[in-house]
């Protein structure tokens, strides 16, 4: 099993196919118990079967793969914490073809806002504990044994046991709800196949507000006991975009449902989970009597963002996190090869540059030729199937046979290519402002929707900025050419 040692991607001799889960968290005592049986396709010979798994207490004599002719029992069953994978190693290769593999496991409810994990929140005084599922980028496997990569699509079947007072959400609607005693089983839809990361589970106490697209998808928003009006604003917006979006991409939203979820404890912005958008609370509330207007602009800029990511990163998904701008770079435009790195590409880098290469896209090749014969038929014909940079460059080469040539080396880099012509010279120095994010600049975006009439006319600009020079050294290199 040594072999498996400190490798950043899975094996891929095993395929998932779906998975049907059962969970139950215990909100009292911050614990959760639970099963997993995922239907396999071994793909290549092994006698290995090789996921994610971290943080959870495995029960060996659950573990078992079934064939359509027997079951098979592994030999050794390892969880390598520090590689966070499990090992199922068996006696002989197991046959190709299908087959289903179960696994018990428990974890606890933590705190650190990753995972599965806990959340306080206090009603009519009282303070009370929800969980909620935080995922991106690699933590499903803290909430049960997965294939945690993004490439790894597979259907979802969801049942949750949860005490009956409380409202539980999932990706998709419910079909049978079952009460016995203080407990009620819920399960939910099959889901569409997507990525580990996007699966999420809330259960907690909430009051809503729903309505309807015009093509009758169901829309709420979950919002603190007693604030259910401060969720009205995010309901109109989010009702909006999705008809918006429908429109733009030429593709409808994919789910029966949207629910979108104020979280008191939650660590990113927002989380694009498919079907189940969960925000921290000031990123989706607003109060008409006492919010900013800049928390209202807050509020539509992160309902759009996240919706956008229900076409860009869950139908188009980056096969691995170093493609990360696939999803960031359209999402923020439209409104990493070790685990251990991918947070950190979560930046203004991924983001930000990524929008603005695709607004000088939209530039050259037009508003209407982007829209129709970019962002469309890239949605149609690449939805479901994970994507790199290269499947996104070699199809926009149809339209711009330089673009390969021209942006993949540098939009990955800390700042821009090489890609200023003849105009520097050192009393322009002072014309130009920075457009880069860093500890004492305000943020790109900020600084791009500022100044976007300046950058309409005609102004050519960012040139390859190393680290935070002087300016004026900067413009004076590019006229000398030696940036």
């Amino acid at each position: 099993m040594d072999q498996f040692c400190g490798q950043a991607r899975l094996p891929k001799f095993a395929v998932p196919i779906r998975y049907d889960l059962d969970l139950k968290p215990d909100l009292d005592a911050c614990t959760f118990s639970g099963s997993v049986r995922i239907d396999l396709d071994i793909v290549s010979d092994t006698s290995f079967i090789v996921l994610n798994a971290a943080d959870l207490t495995i029960a060996p004599a659950s573990v078992l793969f079934t064939t359509v002719h027997k079951v098979l029992e592994p030999r050794d069953v390892q969880l390598m914490e520090d590689d966070e994978i499990l090992v199922l190693g068996f006696s002989d290769n197991l046959p190709i073809g299908r087959g289903v593999l179960s696994i018990d496991f428990e974890g606890c409810l933590d705190d650190d806002l990753k995972g599965f994990y806990r959340s306080e929140y206090e009603v009519n005084g009282e303070t009370r504990i929800m969980a909620v599922t935080q995922f991106e980028p690699a933590d499903a496997r803290r909430c049960f044994p997965c294939w945690d990569e993004p490439a790894f699509k597979a259907t979802f079947k969801i049942t949750l046991d949860v005490p009956s007072d409380l409202t539980a959400l999932s990706n998709m609607p419910i079909v049978q709800e079952m009460s016995s005693g203080h407990l009620k089983t819920i399960s939910y839809q099959e889901s569409p196949i997507m990525s580990t990361y996007l699966v999420a589970i809330v259960t907690g106490l909430f009051d809503f507000v729903e309505d309807h697209t015009s093509d009758g998808t169901r829309v709420r928003v979950y919002c603190p006991v007693g604030k259910a009006d401060q969720g009205k604003f995010a309901l109109g917006v989010a009702v909006k975009t999705l008809g918006l979006y429908k429109e733009y991409f030429g593709v409808p939203y994919s789910l029966p449902k949207l629910d979108m979820v104020a979280i008191p404890d939650f660590a990113a912005g927002a989380m694009e989970n498919y079907g189940l958008v969960t925000y921290r609370d000031t990123e989706l509330l607003f109060d008409e009597n006492h919010s900013a207007a800049s928390n209202k602009q807050n509020v539509s800029i992160s309902v759009t963002h996240e919706l956008a990511h229900q076409w860009f990163g869950n139908l188009v998904t980056m096969e691995w996190w170093t493609d990360l701008w696939l999803n960031e770079g359209f999402a923020t435009w439209i409104p990493i090869h070790n685990t251990s790195e991918i947070e950190g590409i979560f930046d203004g880098i991924t983001y930000d540059k990524g929008a603005a290469v695709l607004r000088m896209l939209q530039t050259y090749l037009g508003p209407r030729v982007f829209q129709v014969s970019g962002k469309n038929a890239f949605v149609q014909v690449y939805n479901l199937r994970p994507q790199g940079r290269e499947t996104a460059w070699l199809w926009l080469q149809d339209n711009w046979d330089s673009i390969l040539k021209i942006f993949d080396d540098g939009l990955f880099a800390l700042f821009c290519p090489d890609s200023l012509s003849q105009f520097a010279s050192v009393e322009k120095a002072s014309e130009v402002r920075a457009f880069f994010a860093s500890r004492t600049l305000p943020s790109f975006a900020d600084m791009l929707e500022e100044s976007i009439q300046q950058i309409l006319k005609n102004s050519r600009w960012v040139h390859n900025i190393q680290k935070e020079k002087n300016l004026a050294e900067v413009v004076q290199q590019l006229s000398q050419g030696n940036c």
